[in-house]
Protein backbone atom coordinates (compact mmCIF):
# COMPACT_ATOMS: atom_id res chain seq x y z
CA UNK A 1 0.00 0.00 0.00
CA UNK A 2 1.35 3.46 -0.91
CA UNK A 3 1.90 6.00 1.83
CA UNK A 4 -0.93 8.21 0.62
CA UNK A 5 -3.34 5.25 0.73
CA UNK A 6 -2.28 4.39 4.24
CA UNK A 7 -2.92 7.91 5.50
CA UNK A 8 -6.22 8.35 3.69
CA UNK A 9 -7.73 4.99 4.62
CA UNK A 10 -10.31 5.08 7.40
CA UNK A 11 -9.85 3.13 10.63
CA UNK A 12 -12.71 0.88 9.51
CA UNK A 13 -10.71 -0.27 6.47
CA UNK A 14 -7.30 -0.80 7.97
CA UNK A 15 -7.44 -0.39 11.77
CA UNK A 16 -4.12 -2.10 12.42
CA UNK A 17 -2.11 -0.22 9.78
CA UNK A 18 -3.21 3.29 10.57
CA UNK A 19 -1.06 5.80 12.39
CA UNK A 20 -2.89 7.29 15.39
CA UNK A 21 -5.70 9.69 14.58
CA UNK A 22 -3.75 12.55 16.17
CA UNK A 23 -0.88 11.91 13.74
CA UNK A 24 -3.14 11.65 10.70
CA UNK A 25 -4.88 14.91 11.61
CA UNK A 26 -1.69 16.88 12.23
CA UNK A 27 -2.07 20.27 10.48
CA UNK A 28 -0.01 20.64 7.31
CA UNK A 29 -0.50 24.41 6.99
CA UNK A 30 -0.67 27.37 9.35
CA UNK A 31 -4.35 27.79 8.47
CA UNK A 32 -5.17 24.36 9.89
CA UNK A 33 -3.59 25.10 13.27
CA UNK A 34 -6.14 25.64 16.03
CA UNK A 35 -5.34 28.11 18.78
CA UNK A 36 -2.03 29.98 19.16
CA UNK A 37 -3.41 32.96 17.20
CA UNK A 38 -1.15 35.37 19.06
CA UNK A 39 2.16 33.65 18.33
CA UNK A 40 1.09 32.93 14.73
CA UNK A 41 -0.17 36.42 13.92
CA UNK A 42 1.06 38.01 10.71
CA UNK A 43 4.61 39.28 11.12
CA UNK A 44 5.27 37.44 14.39
CA UNK A 45 8.73 35.88 14.78
CA UNK A 46 7.35 32.33 14.72
CA UNK A 47 5.25 32.96 11.62
CA UNK A 48 8.19 34.50 9.82
CA UNK A 49 10.27 31.47 10.76
CA UNK A 50 7.59 29.13 9.41
CA UNK A 51 7.22 31.16 6.22
CA UNK A 52 10.95 31.00 5.59
CA UNK A 53 11.79 34.65 6.21
CA UNK A 54 15.18 35.43 7.72
CA UNK A 55 16.66 38.51 9.28
CA UNK A 56 20.02 39.99 8.46
CA UNK A 57 21.80 37.30 10.43
CA UNK A 58 19.50 34.44 9.46
CA UNK A 59 16.58 32.74 11.23
CA UNK A 60 16.54 32.41 14.98
CA UNK A 61 16.07 29.17 16.86
CA UNK A 62 12.93 28.73 18.94
CA UNK A 63 11.92 27.08 22.18
CA UNK A 64 8.26 26.12 22.20
CA UNK A 65 6.90 25.96 25.72
CA UNK A 66 3.39 24.82 26.49
CA UNK A 67 1.15 22.06 27.81
CA UNK A 68 0.73 18.79 25.89
CA UNK A 69 -1.39 18.86 22.77
CA UNK A 70 -0.93 22.55 21.95
CA UNK A 71 0.91 22.04 18.66
CA UNK A 72 4.62 22.04 19.49
CA UNK A 73 5.48 19.15 17.16
CA UNK A 74 3.16 20.48 14.48
CA UNK A 75 4.82 23.89 14.51
CA UNK A 76 8.25 22.28 14.28
CA UNK A 77 7.15 20.39 11.16
CA UNK A 78 5.79 23.60 9.68
CA UNK A 79 9.13 25.33 10.25
CA UNK A 80 10.84 22.49 8.40
CA UNK A 81 8.55 22.81 5.40
CA UNK A 82 10.10 26.07 4.26
CA UNK A 83 12.03 25.66 1.03
CA UNK A 84 15.64 24.59 1.30
CA UNK A 85 15.48 23.06 4.77
CA UNK A 86 16.39 19.58 5.98
CA UNK A 87 14.42 18.24 8.93
CA UNK A 88 15.96 16.14 11.69
CA UNK A 89 14.02 15.02 14.74
CA UNK A 90 15.49 13.89 18.07
CA UNK A 91 13.89 13.02 21.37
CA UNK A 92 15.72 14.04 24.50
CA UNK A 93 14.45 10.84 26.11
CA UNK A 94 16.67 8.66 23.91
CA UNK A 95 19.24 10.99 22.30
CA UNK A 96 22.59 11.97 23.75
CA UNK A 97 25.61 14.16 23.01
CA UNK A 98 26.79 11.72 20.33
CA UNK A 99 23.50 12.10 18.46
CA UNK A 100 23.66 15.89 18.68
CA UNK A 101 27.19 15.92 17.26
CA UNK A 102 26.12 13.65 14.42
CA UNK A 103 23.35 16.10 13.54
CA UNK A 104 25.82 18.98 13.56
CA UNK A 105 28.16 17.12 11.21
CA UNK A 106 25.32 16.34 8.85
CA UNK A 107 24.13 19.95 9.01
CA UNK A 108 27.61 21.14 8.04
CA UNK A 109 27.54 18.89 4.99
CA UNK A 110 24.06 20.01 4.02
CA UNK A 111 25.07 23.65 4.18
CA UNK A 112 28.45 23.20 2.46
CA UNK A 113 27.41 20.80 -0.31
CA UNK A 114 23.80 21.69 -0.95
CA UNK A 115 23.26 25.13 0.60
CA UNK A 116 20.41 23.81 2.75
CA UNK A 117 19.60 24.74 6.31
CA UNK A 118 18.92 22.03 8.87
CA UNK A 119 15.99 22.22 11.26
CA UNK A 120 16.65 20.18 14.39
CA UNK A 121 13.48 19.42 16.30
CA UNK A 122 14.36 18.36 19.83
CA UNK A 123 11.37 17.09 21.77
CA UNK A 124 11.33 17.27 25.57
CA UNK A 125 14.49 19.36 25.81
CA UNK A 126 13.96 19.62 29.58
CA UNK A 127 15.17 16.02 29.80
CA UNK A 128 18.58 16.98 28.43
CA UNK A 129 21.30 17.48 31.04
CA UNK A 130 23.36 20.67 31.15
CA UNK A 131 26.21 18.93 29.31
CA UNK A 132 23.84 17.73 26.59
CA UNK A 133 22.37 21.20 26.19
CA UNK A 134 25.87 22.65 26.05
CA UNK A 135 26.52 20.46 22.99
CA UNK A 136 23.78 22.35 21.15
CA UNK A 137 25.29 25.78 21.72
CA UNK A 138 27.90 25.95 18.91
CA UNK A 139 25.41 24.91 16.26
CA UNK A 140 22.75 27.32 17.52
CA UNK A 141 25.16 30.23 18.01
CA UNK A 142 26.65 29.83 14.51
CA UNK A 143 23.17 29.17 13.09
CA UNK A 144 24.41 25.93 11.67
CA UNK A 145 21.01 24.53 12.68
CA UNK A 146 17.65 26.10 13.37
CA UNK A 147 16.82 24.53 16.71
CA UNK A 148 13.14 24.08 17.43
CA UNK A 149 12.96 22.65 20.93
CA UNK A 150 9.75 21.63 22.67
CA UNK A 151 9.13 21.47 26.39
CA UNK A 152 6.19 21.21 28.76
CA UNK A 153 8.27 22.63 31.62
CA UNK A 154 9.20 26.22 32.34
CA UNK A 155 12.45 26.83 30.40
CA UNK A 156 13.64 29.11 33.19
CA UNK A 157 14.07 25.98 35.30
CA UNK A 158 14.94 23.42 32.63
CA UNK A 159 16.95 25.12 29.86
CA UNK A 160 20.41 26.59 30.34
CA UNK A 161 20.65 30.39 30.14
CA UNK A 162 23.06 30.54 27.16
CA UNK A 163 20.64 28.51 25.05
CA UNK A 164 17.68 30.60 26.16
CA UNK A 165 19.46 33.81 25.22
CA UNK A 166 20.12 32.52 21.70
CA UNK A 167 16.54 31.45 21.01
CA UNK A 168 13.06 32.88 20.78
CA UNK A 169 10.89 31.71 23.64
CA UNK A 170 7.41 30.95 22.30
CA UNK A 171 4.73 30.39 24.93
CA UNK A 172 1.87 28.19 23.70
CA UNK A 173 -1.44 27.97 25.53
CA UNK A 174 -4.05 25.27 25.93
CA UNK A 175 -6.87 25.29 23.40
CA UNK A 176 -10.23 26.58 24.54
CA UNK A 177 -13.35 24.41 24.32
CA UNK A 178 -14.44 25.87 20.98
CA UNK A 179 -11.05 25.14 19.42
CA UNK A 180 -11.01 21.59 20.75
CA UNK A 181 -14.52 21.18 19.33
CA UNK A 182 -13.26 22.32 15.92
CA UNK A 183 -10.48 19.73 16.08
CA UNK A 184 -12.99 16.99 16.89
CA UNK A 185 -15.45 18.05 14.18
CA UNK A 186 -12.75 18.15 11.53
CA UNK A 187 -11.47 14.69 12.52
CA UNK A 188 -14.99 13.25 12.22
CA UNK A 189 -15.38 14.42 8.60
CA UNK A 190 -11.86 14.67 7.17
CA UNK A 191 -10.76 11.79 4.94
CA UNK A 192 -7.52 11.64 6.92
CA UNK A 193 -9.60 11.02 10.03
CA UNK A 194 -12.86 9.16 10.50
CA UNK A 195 -14.12 10.23 7.07
CA UNK A 196 -17.78 10.66 8.03
CA UNK A 197 -18.13 7.10 9.28
CA UNK A 198 -19.14 8.10 12.81
CA UNK A 199 -21.71 10.40 14.37
CA UNK A 200 -20.83 11.94 17.73
CA UNK A 201 -23.75 12.67 20.04
CA UNK A 202 -23.74 16.24 21.47
CA UNK A 203 -23.41 14.92 25.03
CA UNK A 204 -20.53 12.68 23.99
CA UNK A 205 -18.89 15.61 22.20
CA UNK A 206 -19.07 17.72 25.37
CA UNK A 207 -17.59 14.83 27.36
CA UNK A 208 -14.64 14.45 24.97
CA UNK A 209 -14.00 18.20 25.09
CA UNK A 210 -14.06 18.19 28.89
CA UNK A 211 -11.78 15.17 29.09
CA UNK A 212 -9.29 16.83 26.71
CA UNK A 213 -8.63 19.74 29.04
CA UNK A 214 -7.37 21.92 26.19
CA UNK A 215 -5.17 19.16 24.75
CA UNK A 216 -5.90 18.55 21.05
CA UNK A 217 -3.95 15.30 21.00
CA UNK A 218 -5.85 13.93 23.95
CA UNK A 219 -9.14 14.93 22.34
CA UNK A 220 -8.27 12.99 19.18
CA UNK A 221 -6.98 10.02 21.15
CA UNK A 222 -10.20 9.93 23.17
CA UNK A 223 -12.28 10.24 20.01
CA UNK A 224 -10.37 7.40 18.36
CA UNK A 225 -10.81 5.18 21.41
CA UNK A 226 -14.52 5.95 21.53
CA UNK A 227 -14.83 5.15 17.83
CA UNK A 228 -13.20 1.79 18.46
CA UNK A 229 -15.61 0.97 21.29
CA UNK A 230 -18.58 2.04 19.17
CA UNK A 231 -17.38 -0.02 16.23
CA UNK A 232 -17.13 -3.13 18.37
CA UNK A 233 -20.81 -2.81 19.27
CA UNK A 234 -22.10 -2.64 15.68
CA UNK A 235 -24.48 -5.57 15.03
CA UNK A 236 -23.56 -8.06 12.34
CA UNK A 237 -24.84 -7.06 8.93
CA UNK A 238 -24.80 -3.30 9.66
CA UNK A 239 -21.09 -2.69 9.29
CA UNK A 240 -21.59 -0.12 6.51
CA UNK A 241 -23.89 2.17 8.51
CA UNK A 242 -22.79 5.37 10.20
CA UNK A 243 -21.73 4.41 13.70
CA UNK A 244 -23.09 6.39 16.65
CA UNK A 245 -20.74 7.41 19.46
CA UNK A 246 -22.92 7.95 22.51
CA UNK A 247 -22.05 9.43 25.87
CA UNK A 248 -21.96 5.95 27.40
CA UNK A 249 -19.48 4.85 24.74
CA UNK A 250 -17.28 7.90 25.28
CA UNK A 251 -17.31 7.35 29.04
CA UNK A 252 -16.42 3.71 28.56
CA UNK A 253 -13.50 4.62 26.31
CA UNK A 254 -11.95 6.95 28.87
CA UNK A 255 -13.03 6.62 32.48
CA UNK A 256 -11.19 9.52 34.05
CA UNK A 257 -9.86 12.88 32.95
CA UNK A 258 -6.11 13.21 32.93
CA UNK A 259 -4.85 15.52 35.61
CA UNK A 260 -2.63 18.05 33.88
CA UNK A 261 0.16 18.38 36.36
CA UNK A 262 3.88 17.63 36.27
CA UNK A 263 5.45 17.20 39.68
CA UNK A 264 8.79 18.55 38.47
CA UNK A 265 7.66 21.10 35.93
CA UNK A 266 5.74 24.25 35.33
CA UNK A 267 2.36 22.83 36.36
CA UNK A 268 3.89 21.90 39.70
CA UNK A 269 4.70 25.55 40.38
CA UNK A 270 1.45 26.91 38.91
CA UNK A 271 -0.87 24.63 40.90
CA UNK A 272 1.13 25.05 44.11
CA UNK A 273 1.03 28.82 43.63
CA UNK A 274 -2.74 28.81 43.05
CA UNK A 275 -3.13 26.61 46.13
CA UNK A 276 -1.29 29.07 48.39
CA UNK A 277 -3.03 32.10 46.92
CA UNK A 278 -6.46 30.51 47.36
CA UNK A 279 -5.83 29.91 51.07
CA UNK A 280 -4.48 33.45 51.37
CA UNK A 281 -7.57 34.79 49.62
CA UNK A 282 -9.88 32.86 51.99
CA UNK A 283 -11.49 30.89 49.12
CA UNK A 284 -11.80 27.53 50.82
CA UNK A 285 -13.44 25.88 47.79
CA UNK A 286 -10.62 26.88 45.46
CA UNK A 287 -8.03 25.82 48.03
CA UNK A 288 -9.61 22.37 48.30
CA UNK A 289 -9.76 22.12 44.51
CA UNK A 290 -6.03 22.74 44.14
CA UNK A 291 -5.35 20.39 47.04
CA UNK A 292 -7.30 17.70 45.18
CA UNK A 293 -5.40 18.35 41.94
CA UNK A 294 -2.08 17.93 43.67
CA UNK A 295 -3.15 14.75 45.44
CA UNK A 296 -4.72 13.20 42.32
CA UNK A 297 -1.53 13.93 40.38
CA UNK A 298 0.50 11.99 42.95
CA UNK A 299 2.13 14.95 44.68
CA UNK A 300 3.96 14.07 47.86
CA UNK A 301 1.51 14.95 50.69
CA UNK A 302 4.47 16.02 52.83
CA UNK A 303 5.29 18.72 50.28
CA UNK A 304 1.70 19.97 50.50
CA UNK A 305 1.80 19.90 54.30
CA UNK A 306 4.96 22.02 54.33
CA UNK A 307 3.26 24.61 52.11
CA UNK A 308 0.34 24.73 54.53
CA UNK A 309 2.69 25.32 57.48
CA UNK A 310 4.33 28.21 55.64
CA UNK A 311 0.96 29.72 54.78
CA UNK A 312 -0.21 29.40 58.38
CA UNK A 313 2.63 31.64 59.48
CA UNK A 314 3.05 33.91 56.46
CA UNK A 315 -0.60 34.63 55.68
CA UNK A 316 -2.51 33.86 58.89
CA UNK A 317 0.15 34.63 61.45
CA UNK A 318 -1.10 36.17 64.65
CA UNK A 319 -4.53 36.71 63.11
CA UNK A 320 -5.12 33.16 64.38
CA UNK A 321 -2.05 31.61 66.05
CA UNK A 322 -3.82 28.25 66.28
CA UNK A 323 -3.61 27.87 62.49
CA UNK A 324 0.10 27.17 62.81
CA UNK A 325 -0.60 24.58 65.49
CA UNK A 326 -3.07 22.82 63.18
CA UNK A 327 -0.66 22.99 60.25
CA UNK A 328 2.29 21.60 62.21
CA UNK A 329 0.09 18.83 63.63
CA UNK A 330 -1.00 18.01 60.06
CA UNK A 331 2.63 17.90 58.92
CA UNK A 332 3.50 15.31 61.56
CA UNK A 333 0.29 13.33 61.12
CA UNK A 334 0.69 13.09 57.34
CA UNK A 335 4.21 11.74 57.75
CA UNK A 336 2.93 9.02 60.07
CA UNK A 337 -0.27 8.08 58.27
CA UNK A 338 0.28 8.55 54.55
CA UNK A 339 -2.29 8.40 51.78
CA UNK A 340 -5.17 8.04 51.26
CA UNK A 341 -6.18 9.07 54.81
CA UNK A 342 -3.69 11.95 54.75
CA UNK A 343 -6.03 13.80 52.38
CA UNK A 344 -8.49 14.28 55.28
CA UNK A 345 -5.84 15.76 57.56
CA UNK A 346 -4.57 18.06 54.83
CA UNK A 347 -8.12 19.18 54.07
CA UNK A 348 -8.69 20.13 57.71
CA UNK A 349 -5.53 22.23 57.79
CA UNK A 350 -6.43 23.85 54.46
CA UNK A 351 -9.91 24.76 55.69
CA UNK A 352 -8.43 26.24 58.90
CA UNK A 353 -5.96 28.37 56.94
CA UNK A 354 -8.52 29.52 54.41
CA UNK A 355 -11.16 30.53 56.96
CA UNK A 356 -8.82 32.07 59.54
CA UNK A 357 -8.44 35.86 59.92
CA UNK A 358 -5.39 36.91 57.92
CA UNK A 359 -2.37 38.88 59.08
CA UNK A 360 1.03 39.16 57.45
CA UNK A 361 2.32 41.52 60.14
CA UNK A 362 4.94 39.05 61.42
CA UNK A 363 6.00 38.27 57.83
CA UNK A 364 6.36 41.97 56.98
CA UNK A 365 8.11 42.60 60.29
CA UNK A 366 10.93 40.11 59.74
CA UNK A 367 11.35 41.24 56.13
CA UNK A 368 11.68 44.87 57.21
CA UNK A 369 14.18 43.95 59.92
CA UNK A 370 16.27 41.90 57.48
CA UNK A 371 16.19 44.78 54.98
CA UNK A 372 17.62 47.14 57.62
CA UNK A 373 20.36 44.66 58.54
CA UNK A 374 21.32 44.16 54.89
CA UNK A 375 21.38 47.92 54.41
CA UNK A 376 23.98 48.20 57.17
CA UNK A 377 21.70 49.56 59.87
CA UNK A 378 22.07 48.32 63.43
CA UNK A 379 25.05 49.50 65.40
CA UNK A 380 26.63 47.98 68.45
CA UNK A 381 24.46 46.15 70.96
CA UNK A 382 23.73 48.56 73.83
CA UNK A 383 26.27 48.01 76.61
CA UNK A 384 23.68 47.23 79.27
CA UNK A 385 22.36 44.31 77.16
CA UNK A 386 25.73 42.71 76.54
CA UNK A 387 26.80 39.54 78.27
CA UNK A 388 28.25 40.14 81.72
CA UNK A 389 28.88 36.64 83.04
CA UNK A 390 32.53 36.39 82.04
CA UNK A 391 35.59 37.83 83.84
CA UNK A 392 36.35 41.39 82.90
CA UNK A 393 32.88 42.16 81.53
CA UNK A 394 32.15 44.63 84.34
CA UNK A 395 35.32 46.60 83.57
CA UNK A 396 34.02 46.99 80.01
CA UNK A 397 30.69 48.26 81.26
CA UNK A 398 28.79 45.25 80.02
CA UNK A 399 25.48 44.77 81.82
CA UNK A 400 25.80 47.99 83.77
CA UNK A 401 22.43 49.71 84.07
CA UNK A 402 20.41 46.73 82.88
CA UNK A 403 16.91 46.67 84.38
CA UNK A 404 15.63 43.19 85.17
CA UNK A 405 12.15 43.07 83.68
CA UNK A 406 10.66 40.89 86.43
CA UNK A 407 11.46 43.58 88.97
CA UNK A 408 9.37 46.10 87.05
CA UNK A 409 5.61 46.65 87.45
CA UNK A 410 3.84 44.08 85.27
CA UNK A 411 7.31 42.78 84.27
CA UNK A 412 7.95 45.57 81.80
CA UNK A 413 9.81 48.83 82.19
CA UNK A 414 11.53 51.55 80.18
CA UNK A 415 14.76 50.38 78.60
CA UNK A 416 16.57 50.68 75.27
CA UNK A 417 16.82 47.35 73.47
CA UNK A 418 17.53 48.38 69.88
CA UNK A 419 20.89 49.76 68.71
CA UNK A 420 21.21 53.55 68.77
CA UNK A 421 20.55 54.02 65.05
CA UNK A 422 17.32 52.02 65.18
CA UNK A 423 15.71 53.24 68.37
CA UNK A 424 12.64 54.46 66.46
CA UNK A 425 12.24 51.35 64.28
CA UNK A 426 8.77 49.80 64.16
CA UNK A 427 8.85 46.44 62.40
CA UNK A 428 5.79 44.75 63.86
CA UNK A 429 2.55 46.51 63.04
CA UNK A 430 -0.41 44.39 64.13
CA UNK A 431 -3.49 44.27 61.99
CA UNK A 432 -6.98 44.85 63.33
CA UNK A 433 -8.15 41.34 62.43
CA UNK A 434 -8.69 38.21 64.50
CA UNK A 435 -6.42 37.63 67.47
CA UNK A 436 -4.28 40.63 66.53
CA UNK A 437 -7.18 42.95 67.15
CA UNK A 438 -6.47 42.34 70.83
CA UNK A 439 -2.70 42.25 70.45
CA UNK A 440 -2.48 45.66 68.78
CA UNK A 441 -3.47 47.81 71.76
CA UNK A 442 -1.29 45.73 74.08
CA UNK A 443 1.78 46.09 71.86
CA UNK A 444 1.26 49.83 71.50
CA UNK A 445 1.08 50.15 75.29
CA UNK A 446 4.17 47.96 75.79
CA UNK A 447 6.12 49.91 73.18
CA UNK A 448 5.22 53.19 74.91
CA UNK A 449 6.43 51.88 78.31
CA UNK A 450 9.65 50.40 76.89
CA UNK A 451 10.52 53.56 74.97
CA UNK A 452 9.51 55.88 77.78
CA UNK A 453 6.81 57.65 75.79
CA UNK A 454 3.86 56.57 77.94
CA UNK A 455 2.02 59.59 79.39
CA UNK A 456 2.92 60.22 83.01
CA UNK A 457 6.27 58.42 82.92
Amino acid sequence: MADQDLFSATPVDHPDLQPPLAVRMRPSTIEEVRGQADVLRAGSPLRRLIEGHAGAAGPLSAILWGPPGTGKTTLAHLVAQAAGRTFVELSAVTAGVKDVRAVMERATQERSLHGRQTVLFLDEIHRFSKAQQDALLPGVENRLVILVAATTENPSFSVIAPLLSRSMLIRLTSLDDAQVGDVIDQALQDERGLDGGFELDPAAREHVIRIAGGDARRALTTLEAAAGVALDSVPAGREGDTVAITLAVAEQAVDQAAVRYDKTGDQHYDVASAFIKSMRGSDVDAALHYLARQLEAGEDPRFIARRIVISASEDVGMGDPTALQTAVAALHAVAQIGMPEARIILAQAVVHNALAPKSNAAYNGINAAIADVRAGHGGAVPAHLRGSSYSGAAQLGHGVGYRYSHDEPNAVGPQQYLPDDLVEAEYYRPSDRGWEERLGPRWRELRAIIRGTRPGR
